[in-house]
């Protein structure tokens, strides 16, 4: 008899669980536009037969993200902020609307344990609250990213429309890298996803394997995502995945 044991189920993590309240709020169900079709795995929203779960990292790290997801985000199959909150035990999510504000929400960005920071481009910013490091003075506090997770049209109208971030410091990113996420696309090339923005921010936190890790974690789900809506199988010996793997192997045994 074999002696090989199941892994043990996860609870489902933040955009999870909006993702199930919002879904219980839709008179309708949500389909994808131009996604791949028919029954999704609950764990990582591709068909099963490119089923990810197994891959899914978790990394150990003192930055905190906090999701803002525009109504529709948790539904779409192509979200990143998913991913996120695979890698990064601290993430929170919530929905956002113009005129109401969780109180979940409000109680997070008053919490003594973390310094917020809202990501956004500092050139739409007054220049006094823009920020292009994370401060590490005060050791008591924690960076928690607040991140837009939405359009490029939505974020700027929840930037604006969102009081209760007027007073937190705006970290603006200046990446030498192009984005190359492919599931969908912005006619600009600065624009990036949500998930590479978070890898971006963890790098600045001095949360280099995180950053790496979740890089590779969100090309491996591109590749699957990609394979399963062209109806090909995905590779198992490919170089998304053998990255990955790799970042694993080098946080279980560093050098």
């Amino acid at each position: 008899m074999s002696s090989t044991r199941p892994e043990p189920v996860k609870a489902p993590h933040a955009v999870s669980r909006l993702r199930t309240a919002r879904l219980a709020r839709s008179a309708k169900p949500f389909l994808a536009r131009g996604g791949i079709k028919g029954e999704r795995c609950p764990g990582c929203r591709l068909v099963p037969s490119h089923c990810m779960c197994a891959l899914r990292p978790e990394v150990p790290t003192q930055v905190g993200m906090c999701l803002l997801m525009a109504d529709i985000e948790p539904l779409k199959p192509s979200n990143t902020g998913w991913l996120i909150a695979d890698v990064v035990h601290s993430t929170f999510a919530f929905g956002w609307a113009r005129t109401e504000v969780d109180p979940a929400l409000l109680a997070l960005l008053a919490d003594p344990q973390w310094q917020p920071y809202v990501v956004f481009p500092g050139e739409f910013v007054e220049p006094e609250r823009v920020v292009h490091e994370v401060s590490t003075s005060d050791t008591h506090k924690r960076p928690l990213f607040i991140l837009l997770d939405a359009t490029w049209a939505e974020a700027r109208k929840m930037f604006r429309k969102s009081p209760y971030l007027n007073a937190l410091p705006v970290l603006s990113l200046h990446p030498e890298q192009v984005s190359h996420y492919q599931l969908r696309r912005s006619r600009r090339d600065d624009h990036f996803c949500t998930s590479e923005v978070a890898s971006l921010c963890l790098d600045l936190a001095g949360e280099t394997h995180a950053a790496q890790t979740l890089q590779a974690y969100l090309d491996v789900y591109t590749h699957h995502y990609l394979q399963a809506k062209h109806q090909l199988p995905p590779e198992a010996d490919g170089a998304a995945r053998a990255r990955l793997k790799a970042l694993k192997l080098s946080a279980n045994h560093p050098i």
